[in-house]
């Protein structure tokens, strides 16, 4: 039995009190128990995970979850006529997907973080029975009948109870409800196919592993402290393809040709017999799905929900954008090209999958004179994290305090609890697993547990998250040193922990990140701009040999100019991902679904450059499942940060201006999608969008699209 840890504070606190016990010192427990305590005077409630630790205990949450929804569902089922309200159809069916969304995060976070292989496999299986299970949800006739009896009242909603209502009945359009039950049920079929092969496609991706042995020789080029970090023999050096800074270290910095080619053919390789033969059928069945609901491919069903309304509007965004990439690519890959003349001796030398990377690094180096790797001694993980911490405090208004974790699944594990530093309101809690190791989620990402919801009894649930990430680990000569990229990747995820934390929608389909796909990313992608600001680095970066040492002024300016060199080449990388997704979504379909590796790598060669003919990046893609026909949202995502950023550059204060925060945070992190987004966002600038600031970052002046 789990006692309640509120009442055995105000229990502690009242013997105290009535006996003259001496207070003992302040624990971690009781420190996160005072926390819990203070929601209560805001009407909220602080809830911590108990996470599941055993094989038992994930499949028991599995089969109490799916017992508690179908219970649920039961009661909205055998509503009368006369019975049924907004309540207890619309707004129940809200509460139980909450529910069932508190297990199955969990279960999500246990799969890609638990040190215990078992208890991953465990989670995995869980997984897929809830989300079998989830699809039936949609097509239990009596709910809907419920829905439809509750829809023929014609009731008269507003505001965020309105569009909860119609996008409810939406997805159940969508979910084929309309249909004769004979399709309806051959829809529902295969939902629950492609539900499980997705979850064994991203688990292929998490599991993969690739281990490449080189020499000393092999490796010229490459940093001599992640040589040291590698060594695992008398000349032999194993560096693992899927763990991603490993993978980027050699990419960026081997000088022979040979290495880098190897080395990239193993990457593109991973899970490819694994997840080419799912990926085939996950796209069949995407099609099928799409087109028996009255879609013309999947594209078009996956937008129809998002900004851009359909599959077209978005594939004519990145078009546009590779037109207005093309100069500036075609220039920059020429400038690659003449560093490879020189290095090579080869007059004819061309630029291959395998040398951008390396080529862009070495135009960095010697025009700009900026070496990543040298920057790194003003990145130390702590500094940075403690800098960026102070900075999101000040400009949303927050106060950060450590506190330990009832639970570690990792030692270095760190938790967090947030509030308001005006009101002292619990806002939330946060998790920090930030470095890698076998087994572990192999790439950076925000992962919500408890998403904020206005519960039946009129008290708030304030979410809980955790960041999980995957940045170069301490060593014994020094702390984890970061590199300029990793620093706008922190920004970025942490940027995701302050929408699931802020939020204030009612609902939890509304909650935090919970927004169109093809919005989600801008927020975040919009703070990726505060690591470019010499004030806001000078907060927190400074050689960690010696923090009187700052980066110059000359050096960053630099890094910019370094870094506008070289965007048409990393952006056209980009439109490629998203061309290719939306491409597998229009054409592949059961007639030739075996073309989808070819496919891929052909559209990917087309936008950026050649594939190595016997590879299959998309095989490791994992966003092709999560952004199945939504990879586009990045780009469009980037487009509306550029401008959103605009709001802080003419601010009084740049990137430290707190009124500018205020509002980010209560028009943006605060609404989630409790209202449209185009709405939050226009409130948010205090204009139109306009698309000029995110052609101008990447330097398009010519071809420019039209913002949708």
């Amino acid at each position: 039995m789990r006692w309640n840890t509120i009442s055995i504070f105000v229990m502690t606190t009242l013997l105290t009190a009535c006996h003259g016990i001496k207070p003992k010192p302040a624990t971690p427990a009781d420190k996160l128990q005072a926390f819990q305590a203070s929601a209560g005077k805001f009407h909220s409630v602080i809830t911590v995970p108990v996470f599941e630790t055993t094989t038992n205990e994930i499949q028991a949450t599995a089969s109490q979850t799916i017992a508690a929804g179908n219970a649920a569902l039961d009661r909205i089922g055998r509503l009368t006529t006369a019975e049924v309200s907004f309540r207890n159809t619309v707004v129940a069916l809200d509460d139980m997907g909450s529910q069932m969304g508190l297990a199955a995060n969990r279960l999500s976070l246990i799969e890609q973080t638990s040190t215990n292989a078992g208890v991953r496999e465990a989670a995995t299986v869980a997984l897929k029975q809830l989300s079998e299970w989830s699809v039936g949800i949609d097509y239990r006739e009596d709910v809907y009948r419920a829905l439809k009896t509750f829809a023929a009242t014609n009731p008269q909603l507003n505001g965020e109870d309105k569009k909860l209502f119609g996008e409810t009945l939406r997805d159940y359009r969508r979910a084929g409800l309309e249909l004769p039950k004979a399709d309806r049920d051959e829809v529902e079929r295969m939902r629950k196919e492609l539900s499980s092969l997705a979850t064994d496609f991203e688990n292929n991706v998490t599991k993969a592993e690739k281990s490449v042995k080189f020499t000393q020789a092999e490796l010229a080029g490459v940093p001599e402290d992640f040589l040291k970090q590698i060594k695992t023999g008398d000349d032999e050096y194993t560096a693992k393809a899927n763990i991603t800074w490993h993978y980027i270290s050699v990419m960026d910095n081997a000088s022979r040709e040979d290495t880098r080619k190897r080395f990239l053919t193993e990457h593109d390789n991973l899970a490819r017999i694994a997840n080419i033969p799912l990926l085939e059928k996950i796209l069949v069945l995407r099609d099928n799905i799409a087109k028996k609901l009255g879609y013309q491919n999947y594209a078009d069903f996956e937008t129809e929900v998002k900004m851009v309304k359909n599959g077209a509007a978005a594939i004519k965004f990145l078009e546009d954008l590779k037109t207005g990439l093309q100069p500036k690519f075609a220039t920059e890959l020429e400038q690659f090209r003449r560093l490879k003349v020189k290095e090579t001796g080869n007059a004819n030398a061309q630029i291959h999958i395998w040398d951008w990377r390396y080529f862009s690094n070495q135009l960095k180096k010697q025009k700009y004179n900026v070496d990543a790797e040298q920057l790194r001694v003003y990145f130390p993980y702590q500094p940075v994290l403690d800098g960026m911490f102070a900075i999101y405090q000040r400009i949303f208004g927050l106060k950060f305090e450590k506190i330990e974790p009832p639970y570690r699944w990792i030692g270095d594990l760190q938790f967090y609890a947030v509030s308001d530093a005006q009101t002292g309101e619990p806002m939330g809690l946060f998790y920090l697993d930030m470095f890698p190791r076998d087994g572990k989620y192999n790439h950076f990402a925000q992962f919500g547990i408890v998403e904020g919801k206005l519960l039946p009894d009129g008290k708030y649930q304030r979410p809980v998250c955790c960041l999980v990430c995957n940045f170069p680990a301490p060593t014994k000569e020094h702390p984890s040193l970061m590199s300029h990229d990793d620093v706008e990747t922190i920004f970025h995820e942490f940027g995701h922990a302050m929408h699931t934390i802020l939020t204030r929608a009612k609902y939890s389909r509304f909650a935090g990140t919970s927004v169109p796909r093809d919005f989600v990313e801008a927020p975040s992608q919009m703070l990726e701009n505060w690591p470019w600001d010499k004030k806001v680095l000078d907060s927190f970066a400074a050689d960690y040999r010696d923090p009187s040492k700052k980066i110059p002024v000359e050096i960053l300016a630099k890094l910019k100019e370094a870094r506008l060199a070289t965007e048409g080449v990393r952006y056209r990388r980009q439109l490629a991902f998203g061309l290719m997704d939306l491409s597998l979504h229009a054409q592949i379909n059961a007639a030739n679904a075996t073309n989808a590796l070819a496919l891929s790598n052909e559209k990917l060669s087309d936008v950026f450059l050649p594939m190595l003919p016997d590879t299959a990046f998309i095989g490791y893609f994992g966003h092709i499942i999560g952004y199945g026909a939504g990879y586009y949202g990045y780009a469009w995502a980037d487009a509306i940060a550029a401008d959103m950023a605009t709001v802080f550059d003419k601010s009084p204060d740049g990137y430290f201006d707190k009124q500018t925060g205020m509002k980010l945070r209560k028009e943006i992190y605060e609404a989630g999608d409790a209202r449209d987004v185009n709405v939050s966002i226009e409130k948010f600038l205090g204009r139109p969008r306009s698309i000029e600031p995110f052609l101008e970052r990447i330097g398009v002046n010519a071809a420019k699209p039209a913002a949708k």
